[in-house]
């Protein structure tokens, strides 16, 4: 084949994605983040929040270990929903894991960064701080950084 030119290859290369290969993991990444940045918020509405347990009252704990972690995931999903290139798919695919990575151990480390603090659960019995600690961080983490290392 001298002179002929290889005409197999889609347009674009390599790095070109078909743009539904990231949407169900972007979608899903918008909502999970969009729930971890508005629950500590709105939780209250519902007896289901961390102190202070008063709707919309900003903290800058919850500012660093809530609002911030998800509005990460929402980027990174949008990224995802958007992207027909391979490297912005895996920026957003990393943005999420890096967020749900925090989510998982953000509280640990507010204590020696002096970032605030998310508080203690609002909660009677041990079945509900359960679910307080699982869906307003650890289990969301997972969520988000399974959703993301998928989306990868």
């Amino acid at each position: 084949m001298i002179g002929s030119q290889r005409t197999d290859r889609p347009r674009g290369g390599r790095m070109r994605i078909p743009r539904s290969r990231g949407a169900a993991s972007g979608f899903l990444l918008v909502l999970l983040g969009v729930w971890g940045a508005l629950i500590p918020f709105v939780g209250p509405y519902f007896d289901f929040a961390f102190t202070p347990d008063q709707p919309w009252t900003w903290t800058t704990g919850r500012g660093w270990l809530e609002v911030l972690p998800g509005a990460v995931p929402v980027l990174g999903g949008l990224l995802l929903l958007a992207s027909r290139n391979r490297a912005t798919a895996m920026f957003g695919g990393w943005l999420a894991v890096l967020a749900g990575a925090w989510f998982v151990v953000g509280r640990a480390f507010a204590g020696p960064f002096g970032i605030g603090s998310a508080g203690s659960p609002v909660a009677g019995g041990d079945t509900k701080r359960l679910w307080l600690e699982m869906t307003y961080f650890y289990g969301l983490g997972a969520l988000i950084i399974f959703l993301g290392a998928l989306a990868l």
